[in-house]
């Protein structure tokens, strides 16, 4: 298991515990969920245009959140959010953790812009349709870089939510989700 999934967990698992804390002072509102999604690297004709080879560069993906937000006015919120995804194809895993701004509306939707920082885990071998034997033993397979996007969490009753969620990673490539979570 690579530093970054303990970094991304505790970093998750801080937040619980710091927005009970800080229910006595204003309400804070946690959130817990799964969601799914695709994650597509967009480098297919760069490298193909590069070396003339075809790379499966985009991936669905699985996987969970925890937020936590704090109301700064009746209407606007502050917020940080873990997550972490597994994914089938390209991409082995994703996880990262962000700070969310955002508008609550009066019905409980919340619209927000975020941004942090998200790693990837490669599979190179389903990248280049080959044996996992052909990669490199010991070839970094994660890289990372600032996340920015938006979303959107539409209340489902009074504690569900579902969301949608579409970010990208320096502004290469494309990270789309929607999911279910559930408030406390």
């Amino acid at each position: 298991m690579k530093p970054a999934y303990f970094i991304a967990a505790a970093f998750a698992g801080a937040l619980l515990p710091s927005a009970a804390f800080a229910q006595d002072a204003t309400p804070a509102e946690v959130t817990l969920g799964v969601t799914a999604g695709y994650h597509d690297l967009g480098i297919s004709d760069e490298v193909y245009d590069l070396t003339g080879v075809e790379v499966d560069d985009g991936s669905p993906i699985f996987g969970g959140f925890a937020s936590v937000d704090f109301p700064v006015s009746d209407s606007i919120f502050i917020g940080a959010e873990g997550n972490l995804s597994i994914g089938t194809d390209a991409i082995d895993s994703d996880y990262g953790a962000s700070a969310r701004l955002g508008y609550r509306t009066q019905n409980g939707t919340k619209v927000y812009v975020r941004g942090g920082y998200q790693w990837v885990e490669l599979d190179y071998a389903n990248m280049l349709n080959v044996d996992k034997s052909a990669i490199p033993a010991g070839l970094d397979d994660t890289v990372g870089d600032y996340l920015v996007g938006g979303g959107v969490d539409v209340p489902i009753g009074s504690k569900a939510m579902f969301r949608v969620n579409v970010d990208t990673i320096s502004f290469d490539t494309l990270r789309a989700t929607a999911g279910v979570g559930f408030r406390f």
